[in-house]
């Protein structure tokens, strides 16, 4: 059975798995799917249409599913989707898509959330990811798993995030971070190198983080362009999955270009 407190407001049409609890206050629009142990605490709100999967955490003053914040919206039916597992925390907010952007925003499952972190339309999120407290997406962006965005961060639309990227906090992104990296901006933003801690922590071992650490010298140390550095790790290595999964990225990197 769900638990609901008399006090909040849930729609008739929402759909509530078991072991819902829904605080006071809190509100459950029309056309939202929460799964089994979701928990809406107390002056939440999650609009829809939504599908939330099981296990996640809505904290205080989160709105989940907000209208999009674009000029082009008129009101169509458009939607986000949610895995499992996901805490949004204190004020964060997530935006429901647009019709030009293909009318959903995903984030996947096991994903950090801080307060006042901002995913806006059409935006996909992979699993695994860390927005810092005050991180803010604008539309259109890709997050890949287990990537960091830091505090305070601004990401431009449509750039990408790669997988296991870590972005510093205060850092300004307008092209896309290759997976690995480690992107600082004290003054200029820029790509410093390895996210090795980040690495170390998710199980990578010093064989598969030293072929990724040589791809990058290749890549920000040499004298070799982007697209020569690409075809010396091709040659020198062939053998590491994480290396290809770094060339492919660079490859398909057109629309905003790559932090380097």
């Amino acid at each position: 059975m769900s638990e609901i407190d008399p006090r909040a407001i849930v729609s008739p049409t929402a759909k509530l798995g078991r072991g819902v609890r829904v605080a006071a206050y809190a509100v459950v629009g029309d056309d939202v799917e929460l799964g089994e142990g979701c928990v809406v605490e107390h002056h939440a709100v999650v609009q829809g249409p939504a599908r939330l999967g099981r296990e996640n955490r809505v904290y205080s003053f989160s709105v989940i599913g907000g209208d999009p914040q674009d000029l082009t919206y008129r009101g169509e039916r458009v939607s986000v989707e949610i895995g499992d597992a996901n805490e949004f925390r204190e004020f964060s907010t997530v935006n429901r898509g647009t019709v030009k952007g293909g009318g959903v925003t995903r984030v996947g499952s096991h994903n950090l959330i801080m307060s006042y972190a901002h995913i806006a339309h059409d935006c996909v999120i992979g699993d695994h990811t860390i927005f810092v407290n005050g991180a803010t997406l604008a539309g259109h962006v890709t997050v890949e798993d287990y990537a960091t965005v830091g505090a305070f961060c601004p990401v431009h639309q449509f750039c990408r995030i790669g997988r296991h990227a870590y972005i510093a906090a205060q850092t300004v992104i307008t092209q896309d971070v290759p997976p690995f990296s480690k992107i600082v901006a004290p003054r200029d933003t820029r790509c410093y190198g390895v996210n090795t801690v980040g690495l170390e922590r998710h199980g990578f071992s010093p064989e598969r983080i030293q072929s990724i650490e040589q791809a990058y010298r290749l890549l920000l140390r040499s004298k070799l362009n982007t697209s020569q550095a690409v075809e010396k790790m091709r040659e020198a290595l062939a053998q590491s999955e994480d290396v290809q999964t770094l060339i492919e990225f660079i490859e398909s990197t057109a629309d905003r270009g790559l932090t380097k």
